[in-house]
């Protein structure tokens, strides 16, 4: 067999790369598909190993915790070389370093997953906390905070620029030793040890980034308890009032009650209101105004950090939507045509759009096309699902309805499917007329190409005096029948226009 594989349904001439994180409660593998600025898992598996539990009053990991977390890396050795990983990053951070056996434990380690292991300092776990709040949100400017197991990191970002970083010993496993059941000691820890986390902002509003995964399931449990329309946590943002109210209840809760809530595990149910307590500790002695989840955290702040200024320069939405047409779409070529053909009525013919608006219209025409396979009844629905639910980052979650929204309706999808009945809650007024208009644009650009390339870039659409003119070469006018008239008129009525078609000679 050839030592490269190539694989049905991925991008080509990319070579596998995989992190493996030894925290302090979970050891987990991620292989990518490749290293570049929107990185797909092609797998993922995380196991609970427990590692920093005791570490405070014992100064020792445990030897059972030890042999779950080498014989889980042992599995993840085979998996890694059944994949065909050419480079694996792995690293550990705070159980390894603050345990007396760790250095130990990092060489037996080392030698189940055949890879060497890297420590991470405090300041460095931050530094790649703050690299991966950046690859998914590259504008964020507040303070990055990443709660593991044994230890919370915190770190200023400013738009790309990253400040000093600090550890501190907050993690929910390493709290649960210290305060020995009693959540006021442990309150009274939280604070003493917040207090030495004097570089956070003083002036000014910002924003709290929150990674990990006792912070993510605090999230569920508000977007449970809201009945929010979507059900992806990257870049949820909680405003910090009700952030607040739902760390004094979660804090009171005990495991049992916990474990009876949608969508938190038994196993995050013991992290939780210890997690939730050092939330709002944050929260209450800073002028933070949002609360803004990051499923990015140090891995991929890692695998981030292994790309070429020019590529971190990159739109990971658009770099996202380019790869959803490569591997979905009939033409990936229709697909940028798309791109052109629709900036005739914007960038070229005056209706107004702003930089930001424009870059979610390009996102909707690339991936337009990739439900396709469907049938044709339900392919505006399986469109919607599928980017409602993406892997997306550098998109907050109206930007991710609106595109949702707009291939959904590209398909005359108008019957009244309940989720894009909730997506539209998400978008004002302006933003679901300009879904409505992009839908309208591409629903005409279909019938006249057929989905491939070639067509579109010989006829133009645009607006003048009151009237969207369609100009079409005499080779072409047979491709002008009922359909192509229909929806020129749906198009130029969303416009306030009248139609016109125009045969070029």
């Amino acid at each position: 067999m050839n030592n490269r594989w190539r694989y049905d349904g991925r991008i080509a001439d990319l070579e596998p790369i995989s992190i493996v994180d030894i925290g302090s409660n979970s050891v987990r593998f991620v292989a990518y598909e490749g290293a570049r600025r929107a990185p797909t898992p092609v797998y993922n598996e995380k196991v609970l190993c427990g590692l920093g539990r005791g570490i405070a009053t014992t100064g020792v990991m445990s030897q059972p915790a030890i042999d779950h977390a080498l014989t889980t890396l042992s599995r993840f050795n085979i998996l890694n070389r059944h994949l065909n990983v050419r480079k694996t990053y792995a690293i550990a951070t705070a159980a390894a370093r603050d345990a007396k056996n760790g250095a130990a434990f990092v060489k037996a380690a080392a030698r189940a997953l055949d890879t060497p292991i890297t420590v991470l300092s405090g300041k460095k776990e931050a530094k790649y906390a703050a690299y991966g709040v950046m690859s998914a949100i590259p504008d964020a400017c507040g303070v990055a905070g990443d709660l593991g197991g044994g230890s919370l990191e915190l770190v200023q970002i400013d738009r790309g620029k990253i400040g000093e970083g600090i550890t501190l010993p907050l993690g929910p496993l390493l709290l649960a030793d210290i305060a020995e059941g009693s959540m006021e000691k442990a309150a009274e820890f939280i604070e003493r040890q917040l207090d030495r986390a004097a570089f956070m902002p003083e002036d000014g509003e910002f924003d709290f980034y929150a990674i990990g995964g006792t912070w993510r399931n605090l999230a569920r449990v508000h977007m449970v308890a809201n009945d929010y329309p979507l059900d992806v946590l990257n870049n949820y943002v909680i405003p910090v009032a009700d952030a607040r109210d739902l760390n004094k209840i979660i804090s009171k809760q005990s495991q049992a009650s916990l474990r009876q809530i949608e969508h938190v595990s038994s196993a995050r149910a013991e992290t939780l209101p210890l997690g939730a307590k050092v939330l709002d500790a944050i929260l209450a002695r800073n002028n933070i105004k949002n609360l803004v989840i990051s499923s990015n955290g140090v891995r991929e702040g890692v695998l981030y950090s292994k790309l070429s200024k020019k590529e971190r320069r990159q739109d990971p939405l658009l770099a996202a939507c380019n790869d959803l047409a490569v591997l979905r779409s009939r033409s990936y070529d229709h697909m940028k045509e798309l791109v052109a053909w629709t900036d005739q009525l914007f960038k070229k013919h005056g209706l107004e759009e702003s930089k930001a608006e424009r870059r979610l219209r390009h996102a909707a025409c690339l991936v337009a096309d990739i439900g396709w396979r469907a049938h044709p009844d339900y392919r505006g629905e399986q469109s919607l699902n599928i980017i409602a639910n993406a892997a997306f980052s550098n998109i907050d979650h109206a930007g991710r309805a609106f595109i949702a929204l707009s291939v959904f309706h590209r398909h005359g999808a108008n019957k009244k499917v309940h989720l894009s009945l909730r997506l539209k809650e998400l978008l004002d007024d302006r933003a679901l007329q300009r879904v409505q208009i992009i839908s309208a644009a591409l629903r005409v650009a279909y019938s006249l190409s057929g989905a491939m390339p070639g067509i579109l870039p010989k006829i133009s659409l645009k607006i003048n005096d009151g009237i969207v003119i369609l100009k079409v070469p005499k080779k072409f006018q047979p491709l002008i029948g009922n359909t192509v008239e229909r929806r020129l008129t749906s198009l130029a009525k969303l416009l306030g226009c009248a139609p016109e078609i125009s045969i070029k000679k």
